[in-house]
């Protein structure tokens, strides 16, 4: 295995995380905000300096500064092992589900950050998720200009009682040094509506979050820039090797709504435990009635597909 290069804490880093099989890893917004307050409960932990973080569907970047390489290595691998461990256990499998060792690559000097942090927050445009970077939700830019950007401002005192209950919940997790997990994610967002759900993935996210945005923004003179540059930017980090399947990600959401309609599903979960017949049966609709490539089709259902 290549040694992996490390520099001192004021160096970036841009670390790099696949799924083991190249499956997909972000299905629902449970997910996301599982692994999310995973991550920055972590990083509390181990003194890791965020400076960009994106979720996309089959893999994380992020950008990061750590003390020394054992700290982000310890911050990897206990984030990676917790959020895995409940993704088996709601999709009934296992086995790795994070590639070992995650890919990292030190960004040194100023013009080598900002490319890095371009990047990291571009990637869902370059996939077809959003028309800018900051529209998509799971980048957590928008984060750095509002507490609600994808969400009327809640008022918990105006509240239903269950978001009153769902808040003062979430606020002793996070007191006590908790992250959310998917029992209660699902229990909770199950006694909202769309509209106090938003409002709920806005809360926890504004209450986790470490994401450090002045000193991401610092390499830039302010957000608006960083912002500008992510609009007129657009190129690979090739220290990454990153290979995509498609021209776009935007299909996965039509699959999962596709298949929880069509076969009753209480969670688009249930199908990745499926029997070998029934996610043939799945794949076949799949290739019927979206664009999708077979591989990204394979890709969603975690099946290896072999082109004769």
């Amino acid at each position: 295995m290549k040694r992996r290069i490390f520099y001192s804490n004021t160096t970036l880093t841009h670390c790099y995380q696949r799924t083991a099989d190249s499956g997909l890893l972000f299905y629902t917004h449970s997910d996301y905000l599982v692994h999310f307050t995973g991550y920055c409960i972590t990083a509390k932990k181990y003194g890791i300096q965020v400076f960009g973080l994106c979720q996309m569907p089959d893999h994380i970047h992020d950008s990061v500064k750590a003390e020394n390489q054992i700290r982000l290595e310890k911050f990897k691998r206990e984030t990676n092992s917790s959020f895995s461990r409940q993704w088996n256990e709601l999709c009934h499998l296992k086995g790795p589900v994070l590639e070992s060792p995650f890919g990292s690559a030190p960004k040194v000097g100023d013009k080598k950050a900002r490319t890095c942090l371009v990047y990291v927050g571009n990637n869902p445009v370059e996939r077809k998720l959003s028309a800018k970077a900051e529209d998509y939700k799971w980048n957590y830019l928008a984060y750095a200009a509002s507490g609600h950007p994808f969400s009327d401002k809640l008022i918990v005192r105006e509240a239903r009682w269950p978001m009153q209950k769902a808040v003062k919940e979430i606020k002793a997790m996070h007191a006590a040094g908790k992250s959310l997990n998917y029992s209660l994610l699902h229990r909770l967002f199950s006694t909202l509506d769309r509209r106090e759900s938003l409002q709920l993935t806005d809360y926890i996210v504004r209450l986790y979050n470490v994401i450090d945005y002045n000193a991401a923004a610092s390499y830039f003179g302010s957000y608006e820039r960083m912002i500008s540059a992510m609009h007129l930017t657009t190129g690979s980090e090739y220290d990454l090797n990153e290979s995509f399947v498609g021209r776009s990600d935007s299909h996965y959401n039509r699959m999962t709504s596709i298949l929880v309609k069509k076969y009753n599903l209480n969670d688009i979960h249930e199908a990745l435990s499926a029997s070998g017949d029934d996610k043939y049966e799945m794949f076949q609709t799949l290739m019927r009635e979206t664009g999708a490539m077979p591989e990204q089709i394979g890709k969603f259902l975690h099946l290896q597909i072999k082109r004769s």
